[in-house]
């Protein structure tokens, strides 16, 4: 039978040799593992294909996978550099059409009543010649009494003329008919001189729509005390609104060709009808007519007028959401140079309709610049 004494000496022995294979003369093997990883870590970094999550590459490209780019949505047009009509921006406002709007204004110091149907509210559609209120005549107690006053005296005028007329009456035949004829007219007028006087103090006045359209303000409450030239409601067609833009540098030669404005919903169609004589604001009126089919906009409404003149630029048109900032400031447009890489190239735009720009400077003929989701690339870490 074996010693157990040398079975156990041989054991530890066996042991102490496996720990010093396995430190490799002492190191600390727990530091080992981290750099190896990093070291994987930083091989995939340097090669793009071995990766599914978009990353910026050291000279300041993105590396996009396909998947990663129809996550993003992204869209790309083919740039063409041509020459573009040259496009100023001016500051406008919607208006309502002057044929195809009014206003309903007190013709004197009254009460407003409202009629049958009540008063119009905002957006309700009405006829010309509706009748939208009415105005009940307010007098001071000194025009008052004075209108009774002349009411009294007329009635005593008519009473005598009255009797005048049924004593000729009674002597027709031997009184000359041009004299009772003259006392049947002097009664006939005071009577409508009293009638006048009388309604006068009563009658309301009708407030009429003065064309077809909808009412965009109203200003008037049942019982409300107004002057005499105030307005009350404001009627407009919305089918026929125009919108007044201001110059204030010259238009180039040739004048707008056409015009647009960018709106939430969309954009509007502009018809270029004219300008004024006459600088408001130190600035030159134009005068534009908003065509049928557009979104819908308000009378008062501002925004950005883009008319297009007859001069012309060398550039590439581009959408506007295809613009982004860089750190620094300065405008630029992602370019797609391959399958999966994206490089951000600094340009210089100008205005060209509501949805386009103007590049005329950074793009190439026949370069892809991303139009949808550029604002997401620059994201990208």
């Amino acid at each position: 039978m074996k010693n157990p004494h040398l079975a156990l000496m041989a054991g530890s022995a066996l042991l102490v040799l496996t720990g010093h294979a396995g430190a490799h003369g002492d190191e600390d093997h727990s530091q080992s593992a981290p750099p190896a990883a990093i070291a994987t870590v930083t091989t995939a970094a340097a090669m793009p294909g071995t990766s599914t999550a978009p990353q910026r590459l050291e000279d300041g490209s993105l590396f996009v996978p396909k998947a990663a780019q129809r996550q993003l949505g992204l869209r790309t047009r083919v740039a063409v550099v041509q020459e573009l009509a040259v496009t100023v921006e001016l500051a406008g406002t919607v208006v309502a059409d002057a044929r195809a709007g009014g206003l309903v204004q007190a013709g004197q110091a009254g009460r407003v009543e409202a009629t049958g149907a009540g008063l119009p509210v905002l957006g309700q559609a009405v006829r010309k010649g509706e009748l939208l209120a009415q105005l009940r005549p307010v007098l001071s107690s000194m025009e008052r009494g004075s209108n009774l006053a002349q009411i009294a005296d007329i009635a005593a005028q008519l009473a005598i003329a009255e009797r005048k007329v049924a004593r000729y009456a009674q002597l027709e035949g031997a009184v000359p008919q041009a004299t009772i004829d003259a006392a049947r007219l002097e009664r006939d007028a005071l009577r409508q001189r009293r009638s006048a006087l009388g309604s006068g103090l009563s009658q309301a006045e009708a407030l009429r729509a003065p064309i077809s359209g909808v009412v965009s303000a109203a200003h008037a409450v049942a019982g409300q005390v107004v002057d005499a030239k105030d307005v009350l409601f404001e009627v407009v067609d919305p089918a026929r609104l125009s919108v007044e833009a201001l110059a204030y540098d010259p238009l180039p030669a040739g004048g707008v060709t056409r015009a647009s404005a960018a709106v939430p919903g969309g954009a509007l169609d502009l018809a270029y009808v004219g300008s004024g004589r006459q600088l408001r604001e130190q600035a030159q009126v134009l005068l534009f007519r908003v065509q049928p089919g557009g979104p819908a906009v308000a009378v008062g409404q501002p925004l950005t007028v883009l008319a297009t003149t007859a001069a012309r630029v060398h550039g590439a048109a581009v959408l506007r959401s295809a613009l982004v900032k860089t750190a620094t400031g300065e405008t630029a447009v992602w370019v797609h140079t391959a399958a999966e890489r994206f490089v951000q190239r600094p340009v210089t735009a100008q205005a060209l309709g509501a949805l386009e720009l103007a590049v005329t400077q950074g793009l190439a003929q026949g370069e892809r610049v991303v139009t949808d989701g550029a604002a997401l690339l620059a994201q990208v870490r």
